[in-house]
């Protein structure tokens, strides 16, 4: 289960993509998270998720 609050999900995922997922992709995936829901509520808070970095800036 991932975290609601937009903060610390920024910090969950990117924490996840940088120990254990090669792509926002996999983590999606092996997460079962909605990657249009988690890109809509990282933009929220003007997040974007850069790949060639595989981690939301």
């Amino acid at each position: 289960m991932v975290p609601k609050d937009p903060v610390i999900l920024l910090s969950y995922v990117n924490t996840k993509l940088r120990d254990e997922y090669p792509s926002l992709e996999e983590f999606c995936s092996a997460e079962d998270v909605d990657a249009a829901w988690l890109i809509q509520t990282l933009e929220a808070i003007d997040y974007r998720y850069q790949p060639q970095q595989n981690k939301f800036v």
